[in-house]
């Protein structure tokens, strides 16, 4: 509510032009967090998005609509809306199967974006952005998806180009349609290649100018199952274990760009929570299970196999199978229908959502972005204020905003602001600490949890309170004993957060 009231109080006082765009930063202060779920063409971006709206309706299959950025929204009613680049909007009526067309009978180069408003309760809270995938043989896709990371690519000499093709044009329209993305869901497969990192760092223009980081990005390993368990040191052949590897690798690679890297299996996710696995195909997994076993494995071998086998489950029903589980999925469903015979339909569904890893993303996204999601608009807002500002071209308007933040920041009510702040100042290596005291303060500024954040999860709270006192006074001596200029502006903010929970811990009404 500062930055708001922050806004409102400087609109009088700023051009007209300046007060528009306070205006636009408003609107998105009041509105739920918008998270862009980005990453590599054919990574699974959209099945992931059906999977975390429970609903399947963005195409999956490679069509013209999964070359446009759409925005899925809550609304009161069911609607989709197509945006042109001019800003006129048609209504774009579903499928027969509930999904956005995959192909829209129109001109796309004339689109801007696409607008789907549903009544779905997971919405209230968060505003999902399908983008198209870096590395698109389309051009216009990859520019679109570019235009939402900010990733211009650096393109390679001729002789050098590998299986793509890239754009450095941008589309201002998209870029504007989708300028209030505060947060981003990174999907990642097996390898993490160059442009992951650079889109990762390149978050800056889809974030008002805040850098990718802990507080407002986490990555996903998808399609777990597709892990050769063999490839993976210390697996010991099992196919999860091996996606938890390799996710903590892929972690380790990308931070400090994200909190996180957790395996999912968005296929199985999808079905399971969209209502796409039913009671027939329980039913088909019964037949199956009580096939002979050495049959089985050999079906199970590859897709091929599998539904070309004479066997009493008709070749149709297995393709489904396939297409809603995957070899993993039937393979898992089989397993738990013998381990448990009685099992029903909707108990199957619940074990498979279970294995597919999806409920770990949705906490950690929770923790992540939800649970600090005023935190992230109100960061993401007052860099909209001071650029803004700085756009303007009047040094008075600028100097006056600056002033005016300046003020907000110093309150103590902000400091959750300032805190961020300078996260991202040691995540961007804008601050350079010493390795230790930067875990320490990105432990401390992309946790909500306060055990989480003091580095002791499940202690007793006499012990968390002495852990942040005493961390509270380490801090305000490294500020002014040793540190340099900028790392003391960090220490000082950390002081300050580490003594407010302990006075937390001790009083939490406060």
């Amino acid at each position: 509510m500062s930055v708001a009231n922050l806004c409102h109080r400087l609109q009088p006082q700023v051009s007209a032009r300046t007060a528009a765009g306070f205006a636009e930063v408003l609107r998105r202060l009041g509105g739920p967090l918008q998270v862009a779920v980005a990453g590599r063409i054919k990574s699974g971006k959209s099945t992931l998005v059906n999977a975390l709206i429970g609903r399947r309706v963005a195409p999956t299959d490679v069509g013209e609509c999964t070359r446009l950025v759409t925005r899925f929204q809550y609304g009161t009613v069911d609607r989709v809306e197509i945006v042109f680049n001019d800003g006129r909007k048609q209504v774009l009526p579903f499928s027969a199967d509930g999904m956005i067309p995959a192909e829209l009978g129109i001109d796309i180069d004339q689109v801007s974006h696409i607008e789907a408003y549903l009544t779905n309760a997971v919405l209230q809270g968060m505003t999902v952005i399908d983008t198209p995938g870096l590395g698109s043989l389309d051009a216009a896709s990859v520019s679109r998806t570019e235009q939402l990371l900010g990733a211009a690519k650096h393109r390679k000499p001729d002789d050098e180009e590998e299986d793509e093709e890239g754009s450095d044009e941008l589309d201002d329209t998209s870029r504007n349609a989708v300028a209030g993305a505060e947060a981003v869901l990174y999907v990642v497969t097996q390898g993490v290649r160059a442009d992951d990192q650079q889109a990762l760092a390149a978050f800056t223009a889809a974030t008002a100018s805040r850098e990718a980081g802990p507080v407002n990005a986490i990555a996903v390993l998808n399609k777990a199952d597709t892990i050769a368990p063999e490839s993976v040191e210390g697996s010991g052949g099992d196919v999860w274990k091996a996606a938890t590897l390799l996710s903590e690798k892929q972690a380790a690679t990308l931070k400090p760009r994200i909190a996180d890297v957790l395996p999912v299996i968005g296929l199985i996710a999808e079905s399971a929570e969209s209502g796409g696995f039913s009671s027939p195909d329980a039913e088909a997994l019964r037949q199956l299970a009580e096939m002979d076993d050495d049959i089985l494995e050999t079906m199970l071998i590859s897709a091929d196999i599998f539904t070309s086998w004479e066997c009493d489950v008709a070749a149709g029903t297995r393709l489904r199978l396939l297409e809603k589980l995957d070899l993993f999925g039937v393979r898992y469903a089989v397993e738990t229908i013998r381990k448990e015979p009685e099992i029903t339909a909707g108990s199957l569904r619940r074990k498979l959502l279970d294995a597919s890893g999806l409920e770990a993303v949705r906490q950690r996204l929770s923790i992540v972005f939800a649970a600090r999601a005023d935190g992230i608009k109100a960061a993401a807002a007052l860099a909209s204020v001071t650029a803004l500002a700085h756009a303007s071209g009047d040094p008075a308007e600028r100097q006056r905003v600056h002033d005016a933040i300046e003020v907000l920041l110093a309150k103590p009510e902000a400091h959750q602001l300032r805190l961020l702040e300078a996260l991202t100042l040691v995540a961007s290596g804008a601050v350079d600490m010493p390795e230790d005291l930067s875990e320490e303060v990105l432990r401390v500024g992309s946790n909500a949890d306060i055990g989480a954040q003091l580095g002791k999860p499940g202690a007793p709270r006499a012990e968390l309170a002495a852990h942040a006192l005493e961390r509270a006074g380490w801090w305000r001596s490294f500020a002014s004993f040793g540190a340099t200029p900028a790392q003391s502006r960090v220490a000082h903010v950390v002081h300050r957060a580490y003594f407010l929970i302990w006075q937390q811990i001790r009083d939490p009404q406060a």
